[in-house]
C-alpha cells in the first residue's frame, strides 16, 4: 500500500523532470464561490494533465532490463500521454489501448509523442483480453492507471505541492476537492496530507451518475456504476474505486461530491474566462464542486485540483456557451 515514504521517494525520482504547478486564486471565482477558491492547475502539468507524475513514477521504478522491453496502458486519454511522454524520455516502446470514441485530441498528442495507439470498441471488445494478447507477445510491463502502488505514489507527489502552497497561503484547514476516476490521484493526495498538512481533507469529486467512489465511501464498501459512458466528463469515468485505492480513500477522504455535466461545462467557461486556464470537463469538476455546492464544504478557504485540460475544440466550443455574460 502507497506510504507517505513512497510519496516522498517518488518526488526524488520526478524532480529532475516534473513541473510543480502553482496555486492560484481569483477574486471573481472567490465571489462566485463565497468562499477563498485556490486552484491547482495540474492542466499545466507535463501532457496537460497530472497523469505524468504516476507514470514517470512507476516506470522510473521499474528494473531496468524490464523497462527496456517497453511498457503497455490502457486509457482514454491522460494516462495515455503520461505513459507515452515518461517512456519517450526513457527511450523505451510505450503501446496504448484506447477507445475508438476517445477525445481526438488525446489520441493524436498520444501517438505524437510516439507511442503505438490500437483502438478498440468498448462496447464489443476487452481492452484487458487485447493488451494481454499483445503484452504475451512483446513481453510489455502493464502501467496501470490507478490500481498501482507506485502510480499512487507519484499521484501523491502533488500533495506535498499542495501542502507546502497551502502552508505558504496561510492556510491551514480546508476542504481539498480532487477530481476522481478510480482513486489514484484522490488517494495519493490524501495520504500526502494526511502527513504534511493533516487540517486538508480530500473529498472526491465526480459527476453525477458516475459517482462510484462518492456512494462508495458512504456505503462501507466498493461500488460499482451502472454505465461506463454518458457524461461529459470522459477522463474520471470508471467502473468502480480501485481495490488498492478504495482502503485508502475509506482511511483518508471525507465524503464526496457529485456535480452535474453543466456544472463542470460552466466551470470550465469559468476557468477560461476568470483565470485563463483551459480545463477539460473531467479536470473541472473539482472547481465545479467548489463553485456550485458550497454549502456542503466546510471552512472560509476551499482548494480544487484542476487535474486535466485536454479538451476537444468542439466540447471547448460548447463549454464557451455556459459562461456568464
Amino acid at each position: 500500500m502507497t506510504s507517505i515514504a513512497m510519496i516522498e521517494a517518488a518526488a526524488e525520482r520526478l524532480a529532475p523532470v516534473v513541473r510543480r504547478t502553482p496555486l492560484l486564486s481569483s477574486d471573481w471565482i472567490d465571489e462566485i464561490a463565497g468562499r477563498r477558491v485556490f486552484v491547482k492547475a495540474e492542466c499545466l502539468q507535463h501532457t496537460g494533465s497530472f497523469k505524468f507524475r504516476g507514470a514517470w513514477s512507476c516506470l522510473s521504478s521499474l528494473d531496468a532490463g524490464l523497462r527496456a522491453r517497453g511498457v503497455l496502458a490502457y486509457s482514454s486519454g491522460n494516462h495515455a500521454q503520461g505513459v507515452a511522454r515518461a517512456a519517450r524520455i526513457f527511450g523505451v516502446p510505450a503501446v496504448i489501448i484506447m477507445p475508438r470514441d476517445a477525445p481526438a485530441l488525446k489520441i493524436a498528442n498520444t501517438r505524437a509523442m510516439g507511442a503505438e495507439v490500437v483502438l478498440y470498441d468498448r462496447a464489443t471488445e476487452s481492452r484487458e483480453e487485447i493488451g494481454a494478447t499483445i503484452s504475451a507477445e512483446r513481453g510489455l510491463t502493464l502501467v496501470r492507471p490507478y490500481d498501482d502502488a507506485q502510480v499512487i505514489a507519484g499521484q501523491g507527489t502533488a500533495g506535498l505541492e499542495i501542502a507546502e502552497q497551502a502552508a505558504e497561503a496561510g492556510v491551514t484547514a480546508a476542504d481539498v476537492l480532487v477530481c476522481c476516476g478510480g482513486g489514484g490521484l484522490t488517494s495519493g493526495i490524501a495520504v500526502a496530507l494526511a502527513d504534511r498538512a493533516p487540517g486538508l481533507r480530500v473529498r472526491p469529486c465526480e459527476p453525477e451518475g458516475f459517482d462510484d467512489a462518492t456512494r462508495s465511501l458512504a456505503a462501507g464498501k466498493r461500488l460499482a456504476n451502472p454505465a461506463l459512458s454518458g457524461s461529459i466528463c470522459d477522463a474520471i469515468l470508471t467502473p468502480s474505486p480501485g481495490e488498492i485505492t478504495f482502503p485508502l480513500l475509506a482511511r483518508h477522504c471525507g465524503p464526496g461530491l457529485a456535480v452535474s455535466d453543466e456544472e463542470a461545462l460552466t466551470a470550465v467557461a469559468l476557468a477560461w474566462s476568470r483565470m485563463k486556464l483551459v480545463l477539460e470537463p473531467g479536470g473541472a469538476v473539482a472547481l465545479a464542486a467548489a463553485l456550485f455546492h458550497g454549502d456542503k464544504i466546510e471552512g472560509d478557504s476551499v482548494i480544487a485540483v484542476a487535474s486535466g485540460g485536454n479538451v476537444d475544440a468542439e466540447v471547448f466550443r460548447r463549454a464557451l456557451d455556459h459562461a456568464p455574460n
